[in-house]
């Protein structure tokens, strides 16, 4: 019979909980300034706790959930953590915008083989920045350290945003009609779609990350954060109707328009309305890829897409504009023929 010498611990089995109530402390000041009214408890409880502010006469809840992908594939090998929090609460709070949703509050999850306490903060001090600017509160969250699930120096990443929109004032597109203007909202790059086709290109390029792209090196294009449009477009929903909108992530804009669409329409969209910035330009002739596919993967320069009747759109845009947006009018919607696509990019 063979006998310990010393009894087993948590710590030997590689999860270290000194560093991860280490962790909390450092991130509480970051969260603390995200609080908002309706927050009724801070970190550290067992559920977060949140009241629906009374300026709802019938309150729905809108909620979304997404991660970052495999852009932290190249935040591991770049080593830049500090944004991709902004990346993980863009994706949902983006998402639940487009059904005329303010976010309330946002949950994370952190998960990785080993804590390292300075990454972490890092990341979650992101978050905590991306809540600011979407003015929903950090309520809670979750840290993961599980031994042998992850390679040393890497994590994963998980977000849940939840808003919530007046019944009477929900979006849903239903009436969007032939006439209605579609207008998009400049992106800041990439965002957090298409990395692997992005990191592909990458490798067959043998690309010189410091090489300029348009007043930034590659490196910085290419990991540029996730535009947030929340607060820009709820001051346009107080001043005009907004009749549709569109996060271009995964899918690109032939795929993420038509998702909001009534059946019967289509969306005429013109590329030469706007600028296509050097990084996607880059990007197709790096990777000789074809035009039809860099609009099914990229965001190709539009963020955002607004549908508005065409009486509006001046106001619109004007609204978007001075909250600091840079907006095109894109293309308009028409009846769609029978048997084509429901959204041309031309």
């Amino acid at each position: 019979m063979v006998e310990h010498t010393s009894g087993l611990s948590y710590k030997d089995a590689g999860v270290d909980m000194v560093a991860g109530d280490a962790l909390v402390e450092r991130i509480k000041p970051f969260a603390k300034k995200t609080m908002r009214e309706g927050v009724l408890n801070g970190i550290g409880g067992f559920g977060a706790l949140f009241e629906i502010s009374k300026k709802y006469e019938n309150p729905v809840l809108v909620s979304g959930t997404d991660g970052v992908g495999t852009k932290l594939k190249l935040a591991f090998e770049w080593g830049f953590h500090d944004t991709v929090g902004i990346d993980l609460v863009a994706m949902s709070v983006n998402d639940i915008l487009v059904q005329g949703a303010e976010p309330l509050f946002f949950l994370d999850y952190f998960a990785c083989g080993k804590l390292d306490v300075d990454t972490a903060a890092d990341v979650i001090k992101g978050i905590a920045y991306g809540c600011e600017q979407s003015n929903a509160a950090l309520i809670g969250g979750e840290t993961a350290e599980m031994p042998s699930m992850y390679p040393e120096g890497e994590y994963d990443l998980a977000g849940f945003a939840v808003g919530a929109v007046e019944k009477s004032k929900i979006i849903t597109g239903a009436n969007i009609k032939a006439g209605d203007v579609v207008l998009g909202l400049q992106s800041n790059g990439v965002h957090s779609n298409g990395f692997s086709l992005v990191r592909k290109i990458l490798e067959v390029s043998k690309a010189d990350l410091n090489q300029d792209m348009g007043g930034v090196t590659l490196q910085k294009a290419i990991s540029a954060p996730t535009r947030i449009y929340v607060k820009p477009i709820l001051v346009a929903l107080e001043q005009v109707t907004i009749k549709g909108m569109a996060h271009i992530t995964g899918g690109g804009l032939t795929e993420n328009v038509p998702r909001v669409l009534p059946e019967g329409m289509q969306a005429v969209l013109d590329s030469s309305k706007w600028e296509r910035p050097a990084l996607f330009k880059w990007l197709q002739q790096a990777g000789n890829v074809a035009n039809d596919e860099m609009h099914r993967v990229f965001n190709c320069g539009i963020g955002m897409v607004v549908i508005v009747d065409a009486a509006d759109a001046d106001k619109t845009a004007t609204i978007l504009r001075e909250q600091g947006e840079t907006v095109y009018s894109i293309g308009h919607i028409q009846v769609l023929p029978e048997g084509e696509e429901p959204t041309i990019v031309v």
